[in-house]
């Protein structure tokens, strides 16, 4: 693809692209389909220019060694190897203009809103959504996520989600859709600071030539919303980060959270529940726990009120939680609300608990357990993706286009053996971007996950988010346990172009 413009600088980039093509039917971040460069990109297209080829791979062995020096690292559970893997991050940035970006806001906002009130309706209040027919009571009552433990166990303010990932993709019209939430243990937002402040370092004129909205003030925004749901009474509210442990795949995140916090980094077997008070294990001795940010799912946070083999929990958390001693955040229980087949509900949740239109659409979803919508979907698997309900990462995804006969077959099969653990969804043809490959730079597809943090007395977007990316060319799955990378993402301050 030939980059064009009025503007001669931009000339000095076309070597980069030789042989870019955006694609037919695919929205390109950095392209219109006329080949000009969005107005979002014109300063970065032509700062690329002077950068060669075996330049932007130079600074890529330095990105490696600054990951690596770094610790950015995560596993993945199943590698033979066993080994850490560093993090993919293109240094290719994505570029959100601000007009885009209110709108993204504002559905994000209200999408989380929708979704907390649903959670607190359904262990802390009269369940309306069920009561009032918005969803089956079945299909929540049989979510993986469903948590009978939740009820009485109080959330302060209602927030239930106090950390929520949306994932968010846009379609070949540019328009964005949620494809999922994430409202349990959403990870990757210690990538997105680190990608910006390794970015800073390895191209800073570049970077420092646009007005980007910041992204380094997360850690405070979580620690005073995690202080800002402490039991009542707490006046200088403790937080600790609760983590499995070493050997989980996002632990460097664990730590990397702690430290921006000035929180305490704890493991189960530094907590202690006496008279359903938790402490903490210190070097002066015992310290009361106000507020823990779990990174455990529910089921190994109590090996009493839960998983009794659990090694990793703290025996009484649950009993020290209901009592309203010790915060859990995220809430127990809100795999409630992101189950796949609660997704497709989220437009009415928000109806009904917000009085308003959705301002960001779902993908378009078949609720395989209602007959006539499985039929139609069986008719056509090689045109759909097909996602177990309870899965996470990307695992046991099919998109029939690229499937063999004998994967649709076998997921015919397990579809109707249970139809409620499966939906199906339309093919979106995720948007592309310029990103580094071995012979320059081609259009790979990427979706974005920004972070959402909820207060009792408010909500805040994380200016950008995750962009994950795909490196393989065609692929559309973009997690990194599956070979996927990420980018920065630059949310613009204003309208000027770049």
């Amino acid at each position: 693809m030939a980059v064009s413009g009025s503007d001669a600088s931009l000339t000095h980039v076309r070597s980069l692209f030789d042989g870019y093509d955006p694609g037919f039917g695919v929205w390109d971040e950095a392209f219109a389909g006329t080949g000009e460069p969005r107005h979002q990109y014109l300063r970065y297209l032509d700062q690329l220019g002077d950068f060669t080829v075996d330049e932007l791979r130079r600074r890529s062995s330095m990105r490696d060694a600054m990951f690596r020096s770094r610790g950015i690292t995560f596993t993945v559970y199943g590698d033979d190897a066993g080994a850490e893997r560093l993090l993919l991050m293109d240094l290719v940035p994505r570029i959100i203009p601000s007009a885009d970006w209110a709108l993204l806001e504002a559905g994000l906002i209200q999408r989380v809103q929708a979704l907390n009130l649903f959670l607190d309706d359904l262990y802390d209040g009269e369940n309306t959504a069920v009561r009032d027919g918005v969803v089956p009571d079945w299909i929540v009552t049989t979510s993986d996520g469903f948590c009978r433990e939740a009820f009485g166990v109080p959330a302060p303010g209602g927030v239930r989600a106090l950390v929520a990932g949306i994932d968010v993709v846009r379609d070949a019209d540019g328009k964005f859709l949620v494809l999922e939430d994430n409202l349990r243990n959403p990870s990757g937002v210690s990538y997105v600071l680190e990608n910006r402040e390794v970015m800073k370092r390895l191209f800073p004129r570049v970077s420092g030539a646009h007005r980007i909205r910041p992204v380094d003030n997360y850690g405070p925004l979580l620690l005073a919303a995690l202080q800002a749901v402490a039991p009542g009474g707490a006046g200088d509210p403790s937080v600790a980060v609760l983590t499995p442990g070493t050997m989980n795949s996002a632990y460097f995140e664990h730590a990397f959270l702690a430290r921006e916090m000035g929180a305490e980094l704890v493991e189960g077997s530094d907590l202690i529940v006496d008279d359903h008070v938790v402490s903490m294990r210190t070097t002066r001795g015992l310290q009361r726990v106000d507020v823990i940010y779990r990174r455990l799912d529910d089921r190994f946070l109590d090996p009493v009120g839960f998983k009794s083999e659990s090694m990793i929990g703290v025996p009484g958390l649950l009993a020290a939680a209901r009592a309203g001693n010790v915060t859990l955040a995220n809430a127990i229980g809100n795999g409630a609300a992101d189950d796949k087949a609660i997704y497709c509900f989220v437009p009415d949740l928000i109806r009904h608990y917000l009085a308003a239109e959705p301002l960001i659409d779902n993908v378009a979803t078949y609720r395989l357990w209602e007959p006539d919508q499985l039929e139609e979907a069986l008719g056509r698997l090689d045109q759909l993706v097909i996602k177990p309900v309870a899965g996470s990462g990307g695992y046991g995804i099919v998109i029939g286009p690229a499937a063999t006969d004998e994967e649709l077959a076998e997921t015919r099969a397990a579809i109707l053996e249970d139809p409620r653990g499966w939906i199906a969804q339309e093919v979106v043809q995720l948007s592309r971007i310029p990103t580094m490959t071995g012979e320059g730079l081609g259009a790979r597809h990427v979706d974005l996950r920004p972070f959402v943090i909820s207060r009792p007395d408010g909500v805040d977007v994380m200016p950008g988010g995750l962009t994950r990316v795909a490196l393989q060319e065609g692929s559309l799955i973009v997690n990194s346990s599956q070979g996927g990378g990420s980018k920065d993402t630059w949310v613009l301050l204003d309208e000027e172009a770049g």
